[in-house]
């Protein structure tokens, strides 16, 4: 083995970063080696983010030192980053998207070569795709764009990736896609090149580290090989003992009368929890969008808001970036906190807080812009503002992602509890888990809905038959 397959790609030595009073990583010391997969967890918060800022040059350490086995830089020594937080460029294409991060292809055709990059590295990782590469990035789904930037991510861009930082890479993809890209994970790890694997599902992490790092305000407060953990003991170290999933029995329930029916057949009665599944991209978030749309749309709204929305893309359909996290989570209330036309600030600040500490949205102060938070604490805040309104209805496009493992079993507890009060829920998942949760599920296939299933039914081997069937009777 050369010196040059045998050095770490990347050191940490006792490397701080701190913004003011927060100390976001209080003295990490972490070596990746080529043929690494290091999984790394930790809840919403707990520096994970900073950390890979600080690998991949983003940040500059406090205190501490970085070191790259090749090169003086992370660029030189192969770093390459897939963030939750998806950065393509909206406006322009699949093959454009890959040359921002290319300098080299220059000339007349670089179209081209761009073209044939992006389309070998999305064969390789997912074959079947079925991406365009002259495809603008704003006519593709989440699923599709989540696809195209772990493509880039591993895409050769005029040198080898060595060491690739994926950052709840499955939160948008189904389990068909996800598996497709755990096992090209294994095989670059096997060939020398190394991943660190940020998720907030266990079962992926397990799947693919061979070593796994929890980090908990700004430490490491575990570290060793994968075989080493189980389940219980990884949600232990990460401070939140969550219970498993299976621990979480869904109980028959009487419900009210049926409250909202669509042409496709999607129906939800009064206090019902119903699912939507099935493969992504088959018409499940346009399904939610146009039944939004029809409770919400008027030219003047009504005085209590029939339909709440919690997005999945919370840059796009989420947050109001410019906004405090307490103006982005009161938005939903400022009619119930308002007298004579005016919003009573100390109300409105009242119920910001509460949230706040409820869903457990990692601030101290919710004046605090909405872009300081962490991406899950970003989804926690869309919560806290749908969970606020008092729409009876409430409509969540893939909502978990990014969110720690901890907080997805409270924000279940707090669903079921306002189910039992009444309110009806919509919830299109790409989680088998969080579909499971549900008292009706509605199996998407095609745009059309292949399956209807409730209570025992409900089960993971049925909902994939049906996301299936209709593909196999064509």
């Amino acid at each position: 083995m050369s010196d040059h397959e045998s050095r770490p790609i990347v050191a940490l030595v006792d490397a701080a970063r701190h913004f003011g009073p927060v100390r976001a990583l209080d003295g990490v010391s972490l070596a990746v080696n080529p043929g690494d997969c290091i999984g790394l967890v930790g809840h919403n918060g707990a520096g994970k983010s900073t950390l890979v800022n600080l690998i991949n040059g983003g940040f500059a350490p406090t205190s501490g030192t970085i070191g790259f086995g090749v090169g003086e830089t992370a660029l030189a020594a192969g770093v390459r980053s897939v963030f939750q937080e998806l950065s393509l460029c909206p406006n322009l294409t699949v093959a454009e998207n890959l040359r921002i991060s290319h300098t080299s292809l220059s000339g007349l055709n670089w179209r081209r070569a761009a073209r044939a990059e992006i389309r070998q590295s999305l064969d390789t990782i997912f074959p079947g795709h079925g991406i365009d590469a002259d495809a603008e990035v704003d006519t593709l789904s989440i699923a599709q764009r989540q696809m195209v930037e772990i493509a880039i991510g591993f895409a050769p861009r005029g040198s080898m990736a060595r060491l690739v930082i994926l950052d709840e890479p499955t939160s948008s993809l189904d389990a068909g896609i996800a598996d497709q890209l755990l096992t090209h994970v294994g095989r670059f790890c096997a060939g020398g090149g190394a991943v660190i694997f940020i998720s907030h599902m266990l079962g992926e992490v397990f799947e693919v580290a061979s070593r796994i790092v929890v980090l908990k305000d700004g430490k490491v407060v575990a570290e060793g090989e994968a075989d080493d953990f189980t389940r219980k003991g990884l949600v232990d170290a990460m401070g939140h003992v969550a219970p498993e999933a299976g621990d979480v029995a869904v109980t028959a329930r009487e419900f009210g009368p049926e409250i909202l029916r669509t042409g496709q057949g999607l129906a939800a009665r009064k206090g019902e929890i119903v699912g939507l599944s099935g493969l992504a991209g088959h018409g499940q978030a346009e399904a939610l969008a146009q039944l939004y749309l029809s409770q919400s749309s008027a030219w003047r709204a009504d005085r209590t808001a029939r339909a709440a929305f919690v997005a999945g893309d919370r840059q796009r359909d989420g947050v109001l970036p410019l906004w405090s996290i307490l103006r982005n989570i009161s938005i939903s209330v400022l009619r119930q906190c308002a007298r004579g036309g005016l919003v009573e600030r100390q109300a409105e600040a009242g119920i910001a807080e509460n949230w706040r500490r409820r869903i457990g949205i990692r601030t101290y102060d919710v004046t605090n812009p909405i872009l300081s938070l962490s991406g899950g604490n970003q989804q926690k805040a869309l919560f806290a503002r749908a969970l606020a309104s008092p729409a009876p209805v409430v409509i969540m496009d893939d909502p978990m992602r990014g969110v720690d493992v901890g907080t997805k079993q409270d924000v279940y507890a707090m669903i079921r509890d306002e189910a039992a009060k009444g309110r009806t829920f919509l919830w299109y998942s790409t989680e088998t888990e969080e579909v499971c949760q549900c008292d009706r599920v509605f199996v998407f296939r095609n745009d059309e809905i292949s399956a209807e299933l409730s209570g025992a039914d409900i089960t993971e081997e049925k909902i994939l038959q049906a996301s299936f069937a209709m593909q196999e009777a064509s």
